[in-house]
């Protein structure tokens, strides 16, 4: 996710079609036509996949469109690919311990060396990304013998390279996890990443869904987390043919479980302890993400191209997908539910979502990138509006595009629904805002930027709300209003939305997030006051006003215990000074506040 598509409302229905069915009309359209070209029977299997090559020849320009896509690059053999880290000696200094990386006869290393733990090689195998940043797949190995065979299982790498600034990064940082104390290598890659970094067969991602609660954790378990009403159920119609499809999984991944036993709730156990142990590179349909991935094992599609037609409902005489209601999915939702495989992720441990809620309790939607998928099935137009309306599935967007949808291109999206608003005055008795100013837009207020995105910039949060949402407005720092009206304080913010639109908020609600006087600076409280990602977001938009009232507050925010704030601070402070501001935040947190005042103060810079 991450990059929005312009479209024109006719455009919509072309793109929407396009994603269901290679091109061709939705489902619904096509089952219209008559029974003379039948949907898939089955779409889910391991057996049901041929591999993205089979679409070239048919689907030449959504082929050469995605060879060259971000999606397609997400994982890739070293060995055939290229990329923008420079492994020509560079070193990472993390505390005590570095990381060197080196080049030898065409193979990449990387050189531990851990005060902890002594010397290591790495031998990198795999990369990951190259959008925004590249991580590294690799594994251990003699380093009197670096190209002998490895001495362990392939390990996800410890740094990885930031291409939007060419700076190198401790693996995991991207997210809100805790400082760490040392370098380590990360998860053994074929148990962690795997699954939403490549194509796997659909059935494999779905053990955890078809057990239901209590089922144990693997690599297909998305974190998915959303409340019961806002839940796709995955319904077993047949379970003799279920248990048929699990002997033959359990099979190929080489299991012993007894393929006489009959109790799928005992098979699918058996199914996700296999998958967690044995899945490997070999049981993958292809590296990276291939055309099936979204649309499906596509066997039945290839081998009678021009009688059966491929659909992104999952497609199988064994499993019924329904909304929590128990009603067909929408042509929409089936979009939304294949974009939810893995867009949907509150990464990490950190507790905290927004909406004032808890990861393990009640969550809201997701802070921070990557999780936009899940964030959107929280909002109230999932049935009607789909990803592919502003993301294009097969190709990277322009900035262009994406930043026009904040304007009339977004607004055109919500108008052909929302026609209402299309009469000016109406329009304007909506939003209390000048016509064809950044309020009036649709989505500056209904999807604003407060999330942390990858290169330090604030991304759209993907739930469609509004922020005078009593939720987000008495669960949530800063006040939404204040992302656009920094200047202005919690109580103006408040007695406006009450004034405009007849809301009441609890000022004992209020005081417990911003303190007793409400008169204090929205924005300036969030960062004394607020949670991590909180003071994240307000430090995105200090440093996108470069205003520099912020500093001081800013730079005791440089100690913070999620070092992924720590490194948006340091960017609101380099956006605002207009200067690179040299310190390294991986050091202890007292550390990193005093060296950056030092540096500032030099420059005549006021931070305290």
């Amino acid at each position: 996710m991450g990059h929005a598509h312009s479209l024109t409302l006719s455009a919509l229905a072309l793109g929407a079609a396009a994603l269901s069915a290679c091109g061709r009309p939705p489902a619904a359209s096509i089952q219209a036509q008559g029974s003379a070209r039948a949907l898939e029977h089955s779409n889910l299997l391991r057996n049901d996949y041929v591999g993205s090559e089979a679409c070239k020849n048919c689907h030449a320009s959504e082929y050469a469109a995605w060879r060259d896509s971000p999606m397609h690059r997400m994982t890739r053999d070293l060995a055939h690919t290229q990329i923008h880290a420079p492994f020509e000696g560079a070193t990472f200094d993390f505390r005590a311990d570095r990381v060197k990386m080196e080049t030898e006869n065409g193979t990449r290393f990387m050189r531990v060396y851990s005060q902890e733990h002594g010397e290591s090689l790495l031998r990198v195998s795999k990369v990951i990304g190259g959008h925004y940043r590249e991580d590294f797949v690799g594994a251990e190995v003699d380093p009197s013998a670096p190209f002998g065979l490895a001495t362990g299982a392939e390990h996800i790498l410890p740094v990885s390279y930031l291409i939007f600034n060419g700076d190198w990064r401790y693996k995991g940082y991207s997210v809100m996890v805790q400082e760490r104390p040392r370098i380590e290598p990360g998860v053994v890659w074929q148990q962690g990443c795997i699954f939403c970094h490549n194509t796997v067969p659909t059935f494999s991602l779905l053990f955890d869904d078809l057990y239901g609660p209590g089922s144990p954790a693997y690599q297909g378990s998305a974190s998915v987390e959303l409340p019961d009403d806002r839940r796709f159920r995955y319904q077993i119609s047949d379970s003799g043919r279920l248990s048929d499809a699990l002997s033959g999984e359990l099979a190929v991944l080489g299991s012993e479980h007894s393929g006489a036993e009959r109790n799928t709730q005992a098979q699918l156990r058996a199914a996700i302890s296999a998958t967690e142990r044995s899945f490997r590179e070999a049981s993958l349909v292809e590296l990276g993400i291939g055309c099936e991935m979204c649309h499906g094992g596509a066997r039945e599609h290839v081998e009678r191209p021009t009688s059966v037609v491929p659909s992104l409902s999952l497609r199988s005489d064994f499993l019924r997908v329904t909304t929590a209601r128990g009603e067909p999915l929408t042509h929409a939702q089936e979009v939304n539910r294949t974009c939810a495989k893995c867009h949907t992720v509150l990464f990490s441990r950190y507790p905290y979502t927004w909406e004032g809620g808890g990861r393990r309790r009640n969550p809201g939607g997701s802070t921070i990138n990557s999780g936009e998928a899940r964030d959107f099935l929280l909002g109230g137009c999932t049935s009607q509006l789909s990803c592919v309306n502003c993301h294009d599935p097969h190709a990277e967007d322009p900035r262009a595009t994406l930043d026009a949808l904040g304007g009339p291109d977004g607004d055109k999206l919500c108008l052909s629904c929302h026609s209402t608003y299309a009469e000016p005055n109406a329009r304007t008795a909506h939003t209390h805002h000048a016509p064809g100013s950044s309020g009036d837009a649709c989505l500056n207020c209904h999807m604003p930027k407060k999330n942390m995105g990858l290169a330090y910039e604030l991304t759209r949060y993907h739930r469609i709300g509004s922020p005078t949402d009593r939720a987000r407005v008495e669960g949530d720092r800063p006040l939404e209003c204040a992302l656009c009206h920094a200047d202005k304080s919690v109580e103006q913010i408040v007695a406006t939305m009450e004034r405009d639109w007849g809301k009441h908020y609890d000022r004992g609600a209020l005081r417990r997030l911003y303190g007793d006087d409400l008169d204090v600076n929205a924005l300036q409280a969030a960062l004394r006051f607020g949670k991590p990602h909180e003071q994240g977001t307000v430090a995105g938009v200090a440093g996108r006003d470069k205003d520099a009232t912020f500093l001081p507050l800013l730079v005791e925010r440089l100690d913070n215990p999620y070092p992924l704030v720590r490194y948006f601070v340091r960017h609101a402070i380099e956006q605002i000074t207009g200067r690179p501001l040299e310190v390294d935040v991986n050091q202890a947190g007292a550390d990193v506040v005093r060296r950056a005042r030092e540096l500032l103060a030099q420059k005549g810079e006021h931070t305290q």
